[in-house]
């Protein structure tokens, strides 16, 4: 085991003794309750089970079959979660084939960044984690089942059934993906075009038929963005089938292994000999492979406030200096749009998450001595799942050798000996960046402020050419607190413009870049953010700003006598309160934590 990664490890479970023993007592108390209908009155178990079958109301009187829940994010707005439309009753079909029975527990929001990029929806996204998590617990909160199927794919939308399942530890959950669409246009082809459109060199129809031919069917995006990343932490902590991440929507083999998901929950609750309750497989040690895996392949840096989150209600305290510290031994394994050019399906292709897990384990990067929903250890999920000419569901071994380098390498030839996310800190504060997609030869760069409060005022600023000039560009009050953390994507087309241009240019912002951080360097979740008293709203428009991720330095390059002496007054925020259901959310902006305490409004900054 590479020490580093031994060390991380311990690190948390010392720091997380006391959270992680009070978290395992309640779930032991939960669980001397047996089958939680039981506890129910004649009037309430009746009222559970009134819609169900005759069959299936005998079978939930005994307490003697397991009763699923299925808790979906189904909508047919979000090519991701459309193929689950029919989910449910294959789900139950599956389980009624073994014995056993399923109820819909309850649907749950699922929304989509790339509608909402822009838009004032985007800044409900990433308090919807939250919403989710709370109203999965409503949708378990019945205390009819034994088990939960989980269906959810994209960026808030898998953590917050996770934080939620795990306030349910004590029964097992298994998580049951929809796959990704088809390839479509190249992701580069896609960023050109719309790199010319920021330009003004292409109209509005072409950017839209180059979007139409990238997003065109159903299934999740196929960048290396949060939805996919989320696919890859969840079966590297063991919450998957092995190998179910990657399969295409409508295939026999992704029929499959939904029914196989569905089957085999039933023969992992309390009421079986093979008992595994989610809060016995989501221990530090599967919480660290969830982190190398992001980190080998240059995942999403939206987990770095999700997984503290998802760990949290665990009872563990993971912090930004154990990502860094696992960073810095994670050898980069990938190359996926944004950082590369293929997409999903070409890893999957070249060996997937198979092969990806036996390099990591052959590196002595993960541990090993971890329980799955499968069983103990790693073995079966460096297999990959397929059909046997009789259409029968089995695993087999994996080729020795990538089938595509360009996409995927084994540790000894890895794209970087670094995985890619460091950690800043200085007198800006602390923040992430992802340097796994900055071209190579990228160095750290210190050059003026360019502030700005609004990412619409910065594309107009772009429009009218004011940023044609070496700049760090400060897009500031973008934090939980302001205006709820949107994602920032719209920037990043002029960036990388100006970019290409010559300019030496960098970001630095107390909101969110998400998976598609591209090319242009990018400290994001900035915090203190500015609108809880961080530095980063004394900035001043031609302050030396340096951002240093050669040196993991953030500091803007001013007397700090002169730093401390600057007043902060806060622009009028009232246009992000109100509207698109804003106004609802109140309350939630107001007690979020910060990014590296899990962008939460769930727990506190001390929890």
């Amino acid at each position: 085991m590479n020490p580093i990664v031994e060390r991380v490890t311990q690190r948390i479970e010392a720091r997380s003794e006391a959270s992680r023993n009070a978290y395992q007592e309640r779930m032991t108390q939960a669980r001397r309750k047996g089958p939680h209908r039981s506890a129910l009155s004649c009037g309430n178990l009746a009222h559970g089970f009134a819609a169900c079958g005759q069959a299936e109301k005998g079978e939930l009187r005994s307490l003697t079959k397991a009763n699923i829940g299925i808790v979906t994010a189904y909508n047919d707005m979000l090519s991701a979660h459309q193929p689950y439309h029919d989910y449910p009753e294959k789900l139950k079909k599956a389980i009624r084939d073994v014995g056993s029975v399923a109820q819909v527990a309850g649907g749950v929001p699922a929304m989509c960044d790339g509608v909402t990029q822009g838009q004032p929806g985007m800044e409900l996204s990433l308090i919807s984690r939250d919403v989710i998590a709370m109203a999965t617990a409503v949708s378990l909160s019945h205390n009819m089942f034994d088990g939960g199927l989980m269906l959810g794919i994209c960026d808030k939308i898998v953590p917050g059934l996770l934080i939620a399942a795990l306030s349910f530890g004590h029964m097992p959950f298994i998580f049951v993906p929809a796959g990704p669409m088809p390839s479509g246009i190249s992701n580069k082809e896609k960023a050109r075009i719309r790199e010319l459109y920021a330009e003004g060199k292409v109209d509005k129809e072409q950017l839209l038929d180059a979007e139409s031919a990238s997003y065109h069917s159903a299934g999740t995006c196929t960048f290396y963005g949060t939805a996919n990343s989320n696919q890859l932490v969840i079966e590297m902590m063991g919450l998957h089938l092995p190998g179910a991440s990657f399969v295409n929507p409508g295939s026999e083999l992704r029929e499959q292994l939904t029914r196989a998901a569905a089957q085999h929950v039933t023969r992992i609750t309390d009421l079986g000999a093979d008992y595994r309750p989610i809060g016995e497989i989501v221990t530090a040690k599967s919480i660290v492979n969830g982190i190398i895996g992001l980190l080998a392949t240059g995942g999403s840096t939206n987990h770095t406030m999700h997984l503290i989150a998802v760990a949290k209600a665990a009872g563990y305290q993971v912090d930004w200096n154990d990502f860094a510290e696992l960073s810095s031994v994670t050898p980069l394994l990938t190359r996926i749009y944004p950082n590369g050019q293929a997409d999903i399906n070409h890893f999957q292709r070249a060996g997937g998450m198979p092969f990806l897990i036996r390099e990591l384990l052959r590196a002595g990067l993960l541990h090993d001595d971890v329980e799955t929903v499968v069983g103990h250890g790693l073995d079966k999920y460096q297999q990959r799942p397929t059909l046997t000419e009789e259409g029968q569901l089995t695993w087999v071994d994996i080729a020795e050798e990538s089938l595509d380098e360009d996409v995927l390498r084994p540790h000894t030839r890895a794209f970087n000996e670094h995985g890619g996310l460091e950690v800043l800190a200085g007198n800006l504060g602390r923040a992430v960046i992802k340097t796994s997609s900055l071209p190579e030869g990228s160095k750290s760069i210190t050059a003026p402020a360019v502030v700005f409060t609004s990412q619409h005022d910065l594309v107009e600023a772009f429009k009218a050419d004011k940023l044609n000039k070496d700049c760090v560009v400060v897009v500031r009050y973008q934090g939980p607190k302001a205006n709820g953390m949107p994602e920032l994507h719209k920037l990043t087309p002029s960036l990388s413009v100006l970019q290409k241009r010559g300019y030496k240019v960098a970001l630095v912002t107390d909101g969110r870049m998400s998976g598609a951080s591209g090319t242009v360097p990018a400290a994001i979740h900035v915090t203190p953010e500015a609108l809880d008293g961080g530095v980063i709203a004394k900035i001043n428009d031609g302050d030396l700003v340096s951002v240093d991720f050669e040196n993991a330095r953030l500091e803007v390059l001013v007397d700090e006598n002169e730093l401390n002496s600057r007043d902060i007054v806060a622009p009028d925020l009232s246009e992000y309160q109100f509207g698109m259901g804003r106004e609802l959310f109140g309350n939630f902006r107001d007690i979020f934590s910060g990014a590296e305490s899990g962008a939460s409004v769930l727990f506190r900054e001390d929890q």
